[in-house]
């Protein structure tokens, strides 16, 4: 139903986890390319930004991966890119996070327009 792509960036935040947390990843991107609808508990647009999160939750600790979708309506979307992951610590750390994956969708949108 959704393509989903994940930067080389994203996927060394994924793979540097727990075997359990890298399962639980990989899980909700399979169900989030299959389904339309996805649970508020693990997908949630961020204010005042184009990014969406998938939120983690392993013990106390968070891990995020931030991403952006090719529609302004999640359920409508057709492709997402997983831009940039993190452990939240703080809700501090959403700007450095944010500010990455600007950073990264800009560099991915010029690969894809070379290709």
């Amino acid at each position: 139903m959704r393509e989903i792509d994940i930067t080389p960036k994203c996927n060394n935040f994924i793979e540097a986890q727990d075997k359990r947390v890298r399962l639980k990843f990989y899980q909700l991107i399979e169900i989030m390319s299959e389904l339309k609808v996805v649970s508020a508990i693990f997908v949630k647009k961020l204010q005042n930004t184009p990014f969406y999160e998938l939120r983690i939750k392993s013990g106390k600790a968070y891990r995020i991966i931030i991403f952006t979708i090719d529609h302004l309506n999640f359920n409508e979307c057709t492709k997402i890119v997983c831009l940039y992951g993190f452990q939240k610590k703080s809700t501090k750390d959403y700007k450095k996070a944010i500010k990455q994956s600007e950073s990264i969708l800009n560099e991915y949108l010029s690969k894809e327009q070379q290709t």
